[in-house]
């Protein structure tokens, strides 16, 4: 599962709903035929957006960063060593 690796332990029951409260709303959007879309969480609520608004906003991660090195440190590559 991938919550004992990404965390190290068992998933919660928050984890477990929101899971299936993700599952629900992506095969609503297939029910409607809402192809070019993508379930999101917004503040509590599922909802949905369009691939056009999320894809063209880089989020760049810093590879001198914390978070790089903790993965380095366990052993992920990126590729570029």
């Amino acid at each position: 599962m991938l919550g004992y690796i990404q965390r190290g332990g068992i998933t919660s029951s928050y984890d477990r709903i929101l899971s299936t409260r993700y599952g629900v709303a992506a095969v609503n959007l297939i029910n409607e035929g809402k192809f070019g879309e993508m379930v999101c969480l917004a503040g509590n609520k599922i909802s949905s957006v369009s691939l056009e608004e999320v894809i063209g906003h880089p989020k760049n991660v810093d590879p001198s960063g914390e978070l790089v090195k903790v993965a380095r440190s366990i052993g992920i590559s990126f590729g570029d060593q």
